[in-house]
């Protein structure tokens, strides 16, 4: 049975969630406060976490952060909030996927299995992998990224671009399809979110601007080349 952590300071939305997800089949832990949530975030082992932005005490985001320095669980941001910049701060803070309210019952169904359906991919392809472009060195399964010896430090969604990047050299990849692969094909995020992470990744890991491992291609989208 799929154990799912609901950290939601909304006692009506967070009881209808749980017993929604209840029904469905899935075991439920619920927080209503920040403190709490990453509390139980960190003490037991969820197979999702649905984290709402707005908390008291501590709020999502950085709930969402101390998560990630220690646990890689899956984390379903939901939020009022539906801005691209609120969405960002989301995702660049470890969230895998985001929901905004009010949502539908099924849209959220949906996005869970979506996350199921990734990690399960991730699970089963698992292999040792390594890739070497250039100065970077990038161990898959350890999620080790090195240029000239030196680690790179990369959030989740940075780790998980460069990497369709190294398993796709050659091929020019549209922001539609980096959408698609790295955020996932239920999500709702817009395609410039994709130009804000290469511009990220771009950063921790070129030298140089003029010299970019990431090129860009006019009207399309982006490429490594070999």
């Amino acid at each position: 049975m799929k154990k799912i952590l609901v950290i939601e300071d909304e006692k009506n939305l967070s009881r209808f969630i749980e017993l929604e997800l209840q029904y469905e089949g899935y075991e439920i832990g619920v927080a209503f406060n920040g403190r709490e949530g990453l509390e139980l975030a960190l003490e037991k082992e969820w197979d999702v976490i649905l984290l709402d932005l707005m908390l008291p005490g501590l709020n999502g985001l950085e709930v969402c952060r101390r998560i990630r320095q220690s646990k890689q669980t899956p984390i379903l941001m939901i939020t009022a909030r539906d801005s691209v910049m609120d969405r960002v701060s989301g995702l660049d803070s470890g969230a895998d996927d985001y929901i905004v309210k009010p949502f539908a019952i099924e849209e959220l169904l949906a996005r869970l299995r979506a996350v199921f359906r990734r990690s399960n991919q991730e699970i089963e392809g698992s292999k040792l992998t390594t890739f070497h472009f250039r100065d970077l060195i990038v161990e898959k399964e350890s999620r080790i990224v090195k240029s000239k010896g030196v680690s790179i430090d990369l959030t989740k969604r940075e780790y998980d671009l460069l990497l369709t990047f190294l398993e796709n050299q050659n091929i020019v990849l549209t922001r539609e399809a980096l959408l698609n692969k790295v955020w996932g094909y239920e999500t709702e995020v817009e395609t410039n979110v994709v130009d804000v992470y290469v511009r990220y990744l771009r950063n921790k890991i070129d030298e140089t601007p003029t010299d970019s491992y990431i090129e860009t291609v006019r009207g399309t989208g982006y490429v490594m080349r070999s």
